[in-house]
């Protein structure tokens, strides 16, 4: 995809104009496809639940402060998620061992089981929008995302 109104005049300024792009496109047809992808695998969980429950999977049980903090979002937020996500049945409060007063977060086997099936549906369908590309091109594509959104995490850390 090429933009022909780039802000700067060097090779590095028109590749950065055509990042800048290629995300905003990335964005706009990852959300466009989410909603027209038919199965309901896909929509067996919201995205901030499949975020959480991804985090939680990794990282083990959390308190909301630690949650929203890894996820750069607000507190109130990750409350409001949580409290969704507790009446579905598809995460679990318990004390925090370090600080009584507190609670963490845990997903349950019904969580897992949900994030699991969106995640698989999601696999396929990326194995099938990247079917014709190598298995090399794939890797290259993981790499770079990954290392992209490392740059991203650390700069809302600043």
């Amino acid at each position: 995809m090429s933009d022909d109104h780039t802000t700067g005049s060097g090779p590095d300024e028109t590749a950065l104009a055509r990042i800048e792009t290629e995300v905003a496109m990335l964005m706009r047809l990852g959300e466009a496809t989410r909603r027209a992808t038919g199965t309901a695998e896909h929509r067996v969980l919201d995205r901030a639940a499949y975020v959480i429950l991804r985090h939680l999977a990794v990282a083990g049980p959390q308190n909301v402060s630690a949650l929203a903090a890894r996820l750069n979002l607000d507190g109130s937020t990750v409350t409001r998620q949580v409290s969704a996500m507790q009446r579905d049945a598809l995460i679990a409060r318990a004390p925090d061992p370090t600080d009584g007063r507190g609670t963490v977060i845990s997903p349950t086997q019904s969580g897992l089981h949900r994030m699991a099936a969106v995640r698989a549906a999601r696999t396929r369908l990326y194995g099938d929008i990247l079917a014709d590309w190598t298995p090399g091109d794939r890797d290259t594509l993981a790499d770079m995302l990954a290392r992209l959104n490392e740059a991203l995490e650390n700069r809302t850390r600043r």
